[in-house]
């Protein structure tokens, strides 16, 4: 008797080719509804559903493959017991399933979808098909996954059947397939409550493996990237590697932090980066002059950095970056001369996220692994407004002080706390970044502006919890800070630089970054 095959997929990406194969090879072809519309109007000798249950698709379609005749194909064994009811019930073998899913996933990113579109986009039929064709893998085939169609028909081509091995590896990726698609409605359910922006009760984190990196922090440690299935085009993860060596986990961390920091910024800007904290910040009229500014401002600390654009890299300032040695350069685009004169710098990673709007992961969530657990929060979304600030002494700042303190406000965000910074009005001038005590971090920053913290901007993280901050900024001649306030010593702070004629605003939000 000939072997069936039970075709049904939503993705009909090489399904005709894959189905002329299986009747050559000797299959009888079951299908439903549109992957039974194109493979009969492929010519493809094909059998409806309906004409093997003897019932019709009802329900709008929801019931069509939920019968015995289907299922019981689907789960016998090959054992004396199996075949006697199978004969008694006039139930067929079924030896290879392929299935893929409702576009689930697709139809909640639409713009605009209703609850009741998404609702009828949940596959029923289809999980419970590849479910029982992936427990029943000892004899059945199942394939959900078009990459897989060339290797199976490959090995039926050649041996006429496929090996305990890759059945139980398809098996995997059929649970994997229906795990994820059940991952996914229930975060879209869940969404839907009223608690809207709670945190789940269970944590259901899937990413697929991208690459197995050369080691991780150190090189006794392995290392792997992951892709959470989640993010949209214009997230890092979805970016593309131009050119280079391989990308290492350091690399990756310090290209997050890079480009975080960057989209700060709706002007040009330039960020590098060093540990995970920026050496050197800036804005400018173009790629150039802002990665010159960016670069004057710690050129000991660049060297061996990974930097970041937010506008397409120009051949200017690809004349520049190939006689500097950088790990990784980030932007949205690199333009065709400025990839041909960066490549001569075969080691120098390039990567290209995309000229389209920043994407992001649709939680809005971050997470960090400790042993044993996660932590899970809520994105540090933006800054606060400057009309949000308070001015807290009797010296108040000019519409350009403000500007300049918004700029360095943005910057310390994504400093390592205790963060404090010193900028200009476009790039800047200090950082001091992880330190213990904050005046600590406040002299770092201080003492790497030099003779150019005069008339300079501080920001600092979190508040001042004593006012030797603030006498150390009024030393080097910082003209104004910016902070978030909320020290029990606020009074005696807000009164330091009141006496020492300086400018202060309280931002009423922190953002530390552990």
């Amino acid at each position: 008797m000939k072997r069936r095959a039970l075709i049904s997929v939503s993705d009909k990406t090489g399904i005709v080719d894959l189905a002329r194969e299986l009747v050559d090879l000797g299959f009888e072809l079951i299908s439903t509804g549109g992957t039974y519309k194109a493979l009969d109007e492929a010519n493809v000798s094909v059998q409806y559903v309906s004409e093997v249950t003897g019932f019709p698709e009802v329900l709008d379609g929801r019931v069509k493959t939920l019968h015995p005749l289907i299922h019981g194909g689907i789960l016998a064994r090959d054992s004396i017991e199996h075949m006697e009811q199978m004969e008694q019930n006039g139930i067929r073998y079924i030896d290879l399933v392929v299935v893929n899913l409702y576009p689930f996933r697709e139809t909640i990113a639409k713009p605009g979808v209703s609850f009741e579109e998404a609702i009828e986009n949940i596959d029923v039929g289809g999980p419970t098909m590849v479910r029982a064709a992936a427990k029943n893998h000892g004899r059945v085939i199942v394939l959900v996954n078009p990459e897989s169609y060339e290797e199976v028909l490959s090995v039926l081509r050649e041996s006429g059947n496929v090996p305990a091995g890759m059945r139980r590896r398809l098996a995997a990726q059929a649970f994997a397939h229906t795990a994820e698609y059940d991952r996914l409605i229930a975060g879209y359910l869940e969404r839907q409550l009223e608690s809207t922006g709670s945190f789940p009760e269970t944590l259901r984190i899937t990413a697929q493996k991208i690459q197995e990196l050369r080691y991780g922090e150190n090189p006794q440690q392995k290392a792997a990237f992951y892709i959470n299935a989640e993010a949209g085009a214009g997230t890092l993860a979805n970016g593309k590697q131009l050119q280079g060596k391989e990308l290492s986990y350091n690399n990756w961390i310090d290209m997050n932090a890079a480009w975080k920091l960057v989209r700060e910024f709706e002007s040009c800007a330039s960020v590098i980066i060093k540990h995970t904290n920026p050496c050197g910040v800036a804005m400018g009229q173009t790629p150039l002059d802002a990665y010159e500014s960016a670069f004057a401002a710690d050129p000991v600390s660049a060297f061996g950095g990974i930097i970041a654009f937010n506008r397409v890299v120009d051949a200017a300032c690809a004349e520049v970056l190939k006689d500097r040695f950088y790990e990784v350069i980030v932007a949205p685009e690199f333009s065709p001369e400025a990839r041909e004169i960066l490549s001569s710098k075969v080691n120098l990673r390039l990567f290209v996220v995309g000229r389209g709007e920043f994407g992001k992961v649709t939680s809005g969530w971050v997470s960090r692994s400790i042993e044993g657990g996660y932590l899970v929060q809520e994105v540090d979304r933006g800054t606060t407004s400057v009309n949000e600030w308070d001015v807290v002494t009797e010296q108040k700042p000019t519409k350009e002080d403000l500007v300049a303190l918004d700029f360095a406000w943005r910057i310390v965000k994504h400093v390592k706390s205790n963060a404090i910074v010193v900028t200009d009005y476009r790039h800047t001038l200090g950082v001091g970044a992880g330190q213990m005590n904050r005046v600590g971090s406040v002299r770092i920053a201080l003492d790497q502006a030099g003779d150019n913290a005069k008339g300079a901007y501080l920001a600092s993280d979190a508040f001042f919890p004593f006012p030797d901050s603030i006498e150390e900024a009024a030393k080097a001649g910082i003209r104004a800070i910016v902070q978030p306030g909320g020290s029990l010593k606020d009074a005696a702070v807000i009164e330091a630089a009141n006496r020492l004629n300086m400018i202060m605003v309280f931002t009423h939000r922190r953002h530390f970054q552990h």
